[in-house]
């Protein structure tokens, strides 16, 4: 079936209802010089089939991970989703849920969102975790922000190897309350530990740590947490929670906060998003976590009940009260980390750990066997540098053999290029990492 335009006596009549005579009457309030003065450029109209074979058409222009072998790092990673989650996460209950306001409508949805909170404090360790932020580089700016107010202190250190986007969302949240943001220095990419100790003062409220860094990196985050609470100021960690499968859990070194961003946690590459960000604090931080919080309770005869329990933000209380102007959260996203860590459980989830650390590290000696040469050469979890001849160049050429790397550090660290970023997940095998090695090789 075709669309079949309204004809000229029906536009006639529609006009004079208005009580206009032309349809140049109908846009006289736009200004004719931005006006466009030629026919729109559209086709004709199609049916619904023709329709889909176009969408078709055009879809089948766009690359996929199902047809390119992905090493792309740089806080979006290729690990495996399992199918059961997006069968979870189709049903119509969860996927039109919106903020469950009303607890006896909406227990399942709230239970999902306990279970998630509970799974988060049993990865990070800590007391309390709320029902999901935005993205890990919000998770992180709220938690500065948190830190401030806890401390009453103005001054923040992010270090320089925290990922570049997540700095800058800190440095735009910071902004308005003018909060002091300071950098701190790398060295072999890692925190200059010495610059770290002199920057820190009975004004800074946190230290602002990712771990693993931006490049990959181990950061010493026992030093850190001992030299910041010494000035009694707050530990705030942004880690990968597939890492959490094998190194410490953030409470183990003494982290206040906790943050995150749970892509790696049962949802696709997508472009890019939407993500979800983590955060887990202590227990004594809980009123002033961004957010809200689901909370398990009894009703009057007994039975176990899930309620929202803190909701500290403007839509609830007076807005100069709130502890954050978040006004949603990214409910579904963090249903199919839940989905997804209930699914592999703690021993899946230590393999898929494994199984990136040991596949990363025999990407690393096989590219330096190859004779090329790291950026930094401390330990690392599952994503590393290596330095190249030209970023775009080689890019390129692995496009043409369907392998995605990258991103190239120019895009964030201009004073190391040229050089590389490849991330292993436990989805690689050895012949996707033989080939890219062996593509790489002739590029020395």
């Amino acid at each position: 079936m075709k669309y079949t335009p309204h004809t000229p006596d029906e536009v006639r009549e529609m006009l004079s209802s208005l009580g206009l005579n032309t349809i140049d009457e109908l846009f006289s309030d736009i200004p004719e010089e931005i006006k466009l003065k030629r026919p729109l450029n559209l086709p004709s109209g199609m049916s619904e089939l023709e329709v889909k074979k176009h969408l078709a058409n055009l879809a089948a222009k766009n690359g996929s991970a199902d047809k390119y072998t992905v090493f792309l790092g740089a806080g979006v990673y290729d690990h495996y989703v399992p199918a059961v989650v997006n069968h979870i996460l189709l049903r119509s209950e969860f996927y039109t849920a919106y903020t469950p306001y009303q607890a006896e409508m909406s227990q399942g949805v709230l239970q999902s969102i306990f279970e998630y909170q509970t799974m988060i404090c049993e990865l990070t360790g800590l007391d309390i975790t709320n029902a999901s932020m935005y993205d890990g580089g919000s998770a992180l700016a709220e938690a500065a922000l948190m830190a401030v107010n806890q401390t009453r202190r103005d001054k923040v250190l992010v270090l320089a190897t925290v990922h570049p986007e997540y700095r800058s969302v800190v440095k735009t949240y910071t902004w308005g309350p003018e909060i002091e943001v300071v950098e701190v220095p790398y060295k072999n990419g890692i925190v200059d530990l010495e610059k770290l100790e002199e920057l820190i003062d009975d004004k800074t409220a946190a230290v602002l740590v990712q771990h693993p860094n931006f490049f990959g990196q181990l950061e010493p985050v026992e030093e850190i947490s001992r030299l910041i609470h010494a000035q009694k100021g707050l530990l705030v960690v942004a880690v990968d929670p597939i890492s959490l499968g094998i190194l410490k859990p953030p409470a183990e070194y003494g982290a206040d906060i906790a943050v995150g961003d749970g892509q790696a946690l049962g949802n696709g590459l997508s472009f890019g998003g939407p993500h979800l960000g983590f955060f887990a604090a202590r227990k004594d931080l809980a009123r002033r976590m961004p957010g809200r919080l689901v909370g398990l309770t009894t009703d009057k005869e007994g039975n176990r009940g899930f309620v929202l329990t803190l909701q500290a933000r403007e839509q609830h209380i007076r807005r100069e009260k709130a502890t954050s102007n978040i006004c949603s959260n990214q409910a579904l996203n963090a249903l199919a980390a839940t989905v997804y860590l209930a699914t592999v459980g703690k021993k899946g989830l230590k393999e898929i750990a494994l199984q990136s650390l040991q596949k990363a590290h025999y990407t690393y000696e096989r590219l330096i066997g190859e004779g090329y040469e790291p950026l930094f050469t401390g330990p690392f979890f599952k994503e590393f540098v290596v330095k190249v001849k030209d970023e775009e160049e080689i890019t390129q050429k692995l496009l043409k053999h369907n392998i995605l790397a990258g991103p190239g550090i120019s895009r964030f660290y201009p004073e190391l290029a040229p050089a590389l970023m490849i991330a292993v997940t436990e989805k690689r095998t050895r012949e996707e990492i033989d080939s890219l090695v062996e593509v790489l090789g002739g590029d020395r």
